[in-house]
């Protein structure tokens, strides 16, 4: 069976650039990699993480659906950027009646919108470090109109929305599933999109930082358009790999040295503010996926800058896949670009 039919959820994952579909059966043996596919969507369908084109992206969702020939309607989604908060916050400590009373008002000082807002949500970490009198809380607040526009777009899709996650959790959720020994270590997820970079700092499969950055592979693209005067389409290819022009290539390694640098530096601040509260815990793994991993410079600056080791995420290495459906070549080509929609599919109707 596919996890149960009331609990099954398809995961959807939906960028600015491609959407994702993710489907899981879980069997004796372990999770089994059902259906899985791609597809890019209409150029302008989504900017800055907002619903711009409402109808093409619709449009799209369906194609990929019936392309991929999956029935099930339910689904789990997320989303990032300027619209969602993630804050780690220590309060006094009190019960969960309390804080479901209070979080509202203790919220209000971490977020930069009216609190009437945001949906707000939020999770009871540990104890803090400081008093035994805190605790830590992982608050989450997303403007409501911005999951008014993924509410209807799904509905417009013909599919329902039983999750909208956050994309950072999505990450992990894929994440933690992956066969790993040292779960102790601090590890940093980097997820590079193309128009967002989401980091989730975490020990022992608990969350201790989250950011997202408004930065991404598209950057590329509108710099080699630019530098070179061609049309976006044309820096696309460019960008892809698929030029043998000498002179094209040298500008390309050259965009992609200052674009990954500059991606190394925020990336850093935020490993920079997570130390000066963490009493200087050093980073120990990078885990690097999305398209941002097929940027050599990037890989290279990161090692250079934070001193760990630096891994690909590939959750199909958690999931058993039939090759003769999914080939080596696609699940190597796929893999780093599959985890947010693998975490999605991983949620159950339930979850919180």
């Amino acid at each position: 069976m596919i996890f149960g039919k009331k609990d099954h959820l398809v995961g959807l994952d939906i960028g600015s650039s491609f959407i994702k579909v993710a489907e899981l059966k879980v069997t004796g043996k372990g999770i089994v990699l059902h259906k899985f596919g791609m597809a890019r969507i209409a150029p302008g369908s989504i900017v800055d993480g907002r619903i711009v084109n409402i109808d093409a992206l619709a449009n799209d969702i369906r194609t990929l659906f019936k392309s991929q020939k999956i029935r099930e309607k339910n689904v789990a989604i997320s989303t990032g950027g300027h619209s969602v908060v993630i804050k780690t916050i220590n309060i006094s400590t009190r019960t969960e009646k309390q804080l479901h009373d209070t979080i509202s008002s203790e919220a209000e000082q971490y977020i930069p919108y009216d609190i009437d807002d945001v949906n707000i949500d939020y999770q009871i970490l540990e104890s803090g470090e400081s008093s035994s009198d805190q605790m830590s809380v992982l608050l989450v607040a997303v403007k409501k109109d911005l999951v008014a526009e993924y509410i209807e777009l799904i509905q417009m899709a013909g599919l329902y929305p039983r999750i909208i996650d956050v994309d950072t959790f999505a990450l992990q959720n894929a994440y933690d599933i992956l066969p790993c020994d040292d779960m102790g270590k601090i590890t940093l997820l980097i997820d590079v999109g193309a128009s967002k970079i989401s980091l989730n700092i975490l020990k022992d499969k608990v969350s201790l930082m989250m950011r997202d950055m408004m930065l991404g592979t598209y950057q590329v693209i509108e710099e080699i358009s630019r530098k070179l005067d061609i049309t976006l389409d044309e820096a696309e290819q460019m960008a892809n790999g698929r030029t043998n022009d000498v002179q094209s290539q040298e500008s390309l390694q050259e965009i992609n040295l200052k674009i990954a640098q500059s991606w190394c530096s925020e990336v850093c601040e935020v490993v920079n503010t997570y130390q000066s509260s963490a009493n200087y815990e050093k980073i120990d793994k990078i885990v690097l996926s999305g398209g941002g991993v097929f940027i050599e410079a990037f890989k290279d600056s990161l090692l250079s800058e934070l001193d760990a080791d630096l891994s690909i995420m590939n959750p199909f290495d958690a999931l058993i896949v039939n090759l003769k459906k999914f080939p080596d070549s696609f699940i190597a080509e796929a893999g780093p670009l599959a985890p947010i929609a693998i975490g999605l599919a991983l949620r159950r109707v339930a979850d919180k």
